[in-house]
């Protein structure tokens, strides 16, 4: 019975693989998104940003062909800029032969669009900064503990004198979308370079460090407010003189906080400027935390003349 089993299994694959086969070798529609890319650029330019990135492709074929031609990752329609410079406009259908990934048994039905109209200019360099392009999720109470670091934090552009002036060097450049979700620890993730068309780096990775911590609460009393740059004839008495406050950071950075490391006060001259009869402190406060609350939030005072 078992043996019946088997031979039926392997009968049933085999019918399978031969329809498959017979299918395949039919001949079918498809359509593939194509990326573009330039070649033969003169030395020391390179296309401007508005060249088309993708080009939409209807093969006829056998089916076992197109499936091919999905597989491959050298898939990339190649157009020549023939070492011009300025505006190029080029029918793409002239450059089927040089895009040996289409064979001879492959026929292009359609290319949209046919014609490709872009510039080619001289290429210009700067070193610019990298933003990290971030899409995070914490777990509840937790949070980024403090600023995101970028490492390296610039590269070397090389890229369209147009587009360097506009908007790269102004502006730099991002990673790629960075998406990470439920973190509740630190963490280190490489990550690459948007690219740009046109456009080239001296690196093409970052490390993107997030510091991430459980976010809390800590609180001070008695912290003395300062008076600075009174005259040496005048004195200022505060009521009270002291005043208590409560911040928020995270866990690792408040526990290595002390009271000492923030500082309170008032500048005389804003005390004369007043016109409440009263002045909030300020605040000198550690590296990435924030002020949630300071009781009083207004101090009276005295100022007193000596003769």
């Amino acid at each position: 019975m078992k043996k019946k089993i088997y031979i039926i299994i392997i009968s049933t694959l085999f019918s399978i693989i031969i329809w498959v086969s017979i299918s395949l070798s039919n001949e079918y529609y498809s359509t593939f998104d194509i990326p573009v890319k330039v070649v033969n650029f003169p030395e020391g330019y390179t296309s401007s940003s508005n060249l088309s990135e993708k080009i939409s492709v209807k093969l006829k074929g056998q089916g076992w062909k197109l499936i091919a031609v999905n597989l491959s990752s050298d898939a990339d329609y190649v157009i020549s800029a023939g070492n011009d410079s300025g505006k190029i406009s080029l029918d793409l259908y002239n450059y089927l032969a040089e895009n040996q990934w289409l064979s001879s048994d492959i026929e292009v039905i359609d290319i949209i669009p046919d014609t490709l109209t872009f510039n080619v200019e001289k290429t210009s360099s700067a070193r610019v900064k990298i933003y990290p392009d971030l899409r995070l999720d914490f777990k509840p109470g937790y949070g980024l503990a403090s600023e995101v670091q970028v490492i390296p934090g610039s590269t070397i552009v090389h890229g369209p004198i147009s587009e360097m002036e506009s908007r790269i060097a102004s502006d730099g450049i991002s990673t790629s979308e960075l998406n990470l979700k439920n973190l509740d620890s630190k963490i280190t993730q490489q990550v690459s370079l948007k690219e740009l068309p046109g456009m080239r780096y001296d690196i093409n990775f970052v490390n993107v460090i997030l510091d991430v911590q459980k976010i809390v609460d800590k609180n001070f009393a008695d912290l003395s407010v300062e008076i600075i740059d009174v005259p040496r004839d005048r004195d200022v008495v505060l009521l009270p003189n002291k005043v208590s406050i409560g911040i928020r950071g995270g866990i690792d950075i408040l526990a290595k906080t002390y009271p000492d490391e923030i500082n309170t006060y008032i500048y005389y001259r804003d005390v004369v400027l007043d016109t409440l009869g009263s002045i909030t402190p300020q605040l000198d406060l550690p590296d990435n935390v924030t002020l949630l609350y300071i009781k009083p939030e207004r101090l009276r005072y005295i100022i007193k003349k000596f003769n």
